[in-house]
């Protein structure tokens, strides 16, 4: 399959002036909510990704996502492995397991998101799971924006602005390599440009 085809036939890659959740600016954005709406894609694009996962041989117990964007990528990711899933919410701007949700001493959780661009938000998952006792595997999502850099199926984290856990590895469909920047060194917000986060004016 071609991811990127599939994120432009979804009119999901956007172009204009853009502020993604890791805080940095960009003048392209992947709309995955676009493309995860189309069931069978979805379920298309997970077995894809779950088959990367078994492919190198890495056991899941649960599949967990930081809401809201990766929750339908790791509830099809979870159901692709046979695994159960789980997500965790920011409460008072906090990353926290509520809901009933309950971890296993020693449980190996794979932290799944739609699109990884630092992986910030990944991390505070993790950080999550990982305090209450449970062992993260790996990470994953549909799309990687470029900054955990590519190494052969697997990630690896040399990167400076890369936030993942460095020794563990990254699976993702497609490579998107957009330039972003940090706010001050933004040429679009130097040209009088505001970003916008999409959902926030409607689209």
């Amino acid at each position: 399959m071609d991811i990127a085809q599939i994120y432009k036939n979804a009119n999901a890659l956007l172009e204009g002036h853009f502020l993604l959740s890791s805080g940095r600016h960009s003048k392209f954005y992947l709309q995955s909510a676009k493309v995860l709406e189309n069931p069978k894609i979805a379920e298309r694009l997970a077995l894809m990704l779950a088959s990367m996962v078994k492919s190198a041989k890495i056991q899941v117990d649960c599949v967990c996502s930081p809401a809201l964007g990766g929750i339908l990528a790791g509830y099809e990711l979870a159901r692709a492995l046979g695994v159960r899933f789980i997500f965790t919410e920011r409460v008072n701007n906090t990353m926290t397991l509520r809901r009933g949700f309950e971890i296993k001493p020693g449980e190996k959780i794979l932290i799944c998101e739609d699109i990884i661009t630092t992986g910030g938000s990944a991390m505070e998952s993790a950080k999550v799971v990982q305090t209450l006792g449970a062992k993260v595997v790996a990470f994953a999502a549909l799309a990687n924006r470029g900054i955990c850099n590519r190494y052969n199926v697997l990630r690896n984290f040399e990167t400076p602005d890369c936030k993942l856990e460095e020794g563990l590895p990254l699976f993702a469909l497609e490579d998107f390599i957009f330039e972003t920047y940090l706010p001050e060194q933004c040429p679009l917000c130097k040209q009088g440009s505001t970003a916008i986060k999409p959902g926030s004016r409607g689209n």
